[in-house]
């Protein structure tokens, strides 16, 4: 089990999973980390980068915690869809109905809304 902080500590856990694995080989890797997180989110992100660095497969889940009590598993490909603003902004161009979404998770957003308007 790795605990991590990537707020306290480096954010480049990469490294540091892809050798974990490399001498562990674990059977699976579970990220579990809280939704909206901007520093939790690398964790994800740093799964999927060990997976490229070591060239194989990984057998992983990854779950967020929304709102303190719902855990929701999130696909590796949604983690590499967040890391790459132009396709979110894709995403949100063709489905606006998803800022309903984020308006009811993120306070920072529905304040950003006032702010603006």
């Amino acid at each position: 089990m790795l605990l991590a902080c990537p707020e306290r500590e480096s954010p480049t856990h990469y490294g540091k999973i892809a050798s974990m694995v490399r001498s562990s080989r674990p059977r699976s890797l579970t990220v579990v980390t809280i939704d909206g997180s901007p520093h939790c989110f690398t964790l994800h992100a740093s799964v999927n980068e060990a997976e490229y660095i070591l060239g194989e497969r990984l057998p992983r889940e990854h779950y967020v915690v929304v709102n303190g009590s719902e855990l929701v598993r999130i696909s590796p490909d949604a983690v590499r869809v967040a890391r790459y603003l132009s396709v979110v902004q894709k995403v949100v161009d063709r489905n606006p109905e998803v800022l309903k979404d984020l308006e009811g998770l993120s306070l920072e957003y529905r304040k950003s809304r006032n702010l603006e308007g």
